[in-house]
């Protein structure tokens, strides 16, 4: 971040100087008073704009520099700011603090939002149906391309911004924390032992979480293009207490179906399709409704998903449109492996 941070008294040489030290990053300088407070930017533009009003060289930053800047405050959530300014094409965003000094800045080439969310992966499975692939290794670090399963998961929420990522482990737990022992795309991941198979949510008891808020929670063993900025957004604008992420899932009939009334037919429909959306392990659920599970006790997340409703809250589902995978079985192991290589080709369309 300080390689970007220029006082605004340095001169117009010493900030092309500086601006020339950047290449390969996003040459934009964040111009700073004397207290810290964040007064402008400046790119080589605003400099050779400068110099062709007249200034010199040994002219003050604070001459050339553009004074309305956009940025973000810390602490607040900005997801739909960033997506804006993303759609600029402003690629650097300062995060100021209440007295307007830079804490940080994000880069959207590298994290494209921050998601105000935890995530928890679930990694407890044995993975049977993949045996014998899984009797020395659990099924999340099967490797899919150039990386593990659960990596690319861990990749993808961190590009979204989600720093805090718990993985719950059971079976071959040594294996799956040995692998975190070192950051994946950067990020300190918690392992989290459950101590029992508790079902598909009841590991969660025993992660940290935050009286408010929302936390991201899918099975470990997907591989998927959804996109969580938008699955988050779904979920705050519906005000939703669980947002299950759907995929469509047809059912096609090969025969003549009778409509019937009593024993009567009142209508023939030749080989129907019907169409319907499937639970795809995804899940942003309140954290008020985390910390209600019960450590130890066996909970599903069909369970907290039925209880929601029967008590009143507000389920949402958000479809994905791209790639889904649920890893269970050889064949969708060979699946994977054989899009990842597809998406891995710089001749062919990306997939991943």
């Amino acid at each position: 971040m300080k390689r970007h941070i220029i006082q605004q008294s340095a001169s117009l040489i010493e900030a092309l100087d500086r601006l020339n030290n950047l290449s390969g990053e996003m040459m934009t300088l964040l111009v700073t008073a004397p207290d810290g407070r964040m007064t402008g930017t400046l790119t080589d533009g605003d400099i050779r704009r400068a110099l062709l009003r007249g200034l010199p060289l040994s002219a003050p930053a604070s001459e050339a520099m553009r004074r309305d800047f956009r940025f973000i405050s810390e602490g607040s959530d900005a997801v739909a700011t960033i997506r804006e300014l993303r759609g600029l094409r402003i690629r650097l965003i300062p995060v100021l603090d209440s007295n307007g000094r830079i804490t940080r800045t994000i880069d959207t080439s590298v994290t494209s939002t921050v998601l105000p969310l935890r995530a928890i992966l679930m990694a407890g499975g044995k993975g049977e149906r993949l045996r014998p692939l899984t009797l020395d290794t659990p099924k999340p670090l099967l490797p899919v391309g150039d990386r593990a399963i659960i990596d690319h998961n861990v990749a993808a929420l961190a590009e979204v911004g989600i720093d805090h990522i718990s993985v719950t482990v059971n079976y071959l737990a040594e294996k799956i924390e040995e692998h975190f022992a070192d950051p994946v795309a950067g990020v300190n991941v918690r392992c989290v032992r459950e101590p029992a198979p508790l079902g598909t949510l009841g590991s969660a008891a025993y992660c940290d979480i935050p009286a408010d808020g929302n936390t991201l929670v899918m099975n470990s063993d997907l591989l998927t293009t959804v996109s969580f900025e938008d699955m988050y957004l779904h979920h705050v604008a519906e005000k939703a207490d669980i947002t299950i992420a759907a995929i469509p899932y047809n059912v096609s009939v090969p025969y003549a179906i009778l409509s019937t009334e009593g024993s009567q037919v009142k209508a023939l429909e030749e080989k129907p399709s019907y169409s319907f959306y499937a639970n795809a392990g995804i899940y942003i659920i309140s954290n008020r409704l985390l910390r209600t599970i019960t450590p130890g006790e066996r909970t599903d997340a069909t369970d907290m998903i039925e209880s929601t409703i029967a008590s009143g809250g507000k389920v949402t589902f958000f479809p994905i449109s791209g790639t889904w995978i649920d890893i269970g079985s050889p064949a969708d192991y060979a699946h994977a492996c054989q899009l990842m290589r597809h998406a891995m080709n710089p001749r062919r369309p990306q997939v991943f």
